[in-house]
């Protein structure tokens, strides 16, 4: 039974992450927005950082969000980076070329399945486990079943190694469909680092998800935000270039009905939080 519902999930999930061309337009980058179009000029990155808060750079008179120390936030402000330049790996060390998609690869190992929601949970669960919070470590599988990461060990100590594995049999039976349902609903005027964007596969629209891992605001209370995703198949995390603000990782949270990344697009109603 285990494994016809491990079979089932994975179909799920070799199309969760997939472009549904028709709902999600895809970009043109051979006529970038000149400069001089831009809203605002400044250098967006900062060759030196070494982390997400130190790499990407403040947009004039905007001030970056200071997360708790041991917050969500937190941690995902400080996801380390690989050197600026540096491009996607897939799974297997294939390249994905840049194509005005990202501007920055978050430095952490992956798996050989660790696409969009994946890497949501993966994320999640390792600021989890690096606050010993090993009990709220707890996904929806497809078929609506918890996977606790604690019953999940059955009586073994909790352990990095032992939380690779728990990820390989997480990936394997959960997916945008079950991560939404998981999710909660929240307005896009209380957006904070950590939500998600996400839309499940129902069918005909393939599913993504994105997380939010920056934000910052200036004194008029106008605020911008940073997503990174990753993507099937299975590849490195990254930071998400913002294709209508000439090479800057900020997005305005006034976007509109649709929030338009450098890849997929989404609604203001498909922000959720955990």
């Amino acid at each position: 039974m285990i494994k016809s519902t491990s079979l089932f999930a994975l179909i799920f999930i070799v199309f969760s992450c997939s472009e549904n061309k028709s709902q999600n337009n895809s970009k043109d980058y051979n006529n970038p927005i000149d400069k001089n179009d831009s809203e605002e000029q400044f250098d967006p990155i900062n060759p030196n950082g070494s982390i997400i808060k130190t790499r990407f750079n403040l947009p004039q008179g905007y001030e970056r969000v200071i997360s708790d120390s041991n917050s969500f936030g937190s941690y995902l402000q400080n996801l380390p980076l690989k050197k600026d330049g540096s491009l996607v790996h897939l799974h297997d060390g294939t390249i994905r070329e840049n194509d005005g998609i990202y501007l920055g690869v978050v430095d952490l190992p992956i798996g050989k399945s660790h696409e969009c929601a994946d890497a949501v949970m993966r994320l999640r669960s390792e600021y989890l486990f690096s606050q010993k919070k090993h009990s709220q470590i707890n996904f929806l599988t497809v078929g609506g079943k918890n996977f606790n990461y604690i019953n999940w060990l059955n009586g073994k100590q909790p352990s990095k190694t032992n939380l690779w594995k728990y990820w390989e049999a997480l990936f394997n039976v959960a997916n945008t469909t079950s991560l939404n349902k998981q999710l909660k609903p929240k307005s896009l005027e209380k957006l904070e680092i950590g939500d998600v964007f996400i839309y499940p596969w129902n069918g005909n629209a393939m599913g993504h998800a994105i997380i939010v891992v920056d934000k910052c605001i200036n004194p008029e209370g106008k605020v911008k935000f940073m997503v990174a995703q990753s993507y099937f198949p299975a590849r490195e995390i990254h930071v998400l270039n913002n294709p209508n603000e000439n090479g800057s990782p900020w997005y305005d949270l006034e976007f509109g009905e649709l929030l338009e990344t450098s890849e997929l697009n989404f609604t203001k109603n498909q922000l959720k939080s955990f």
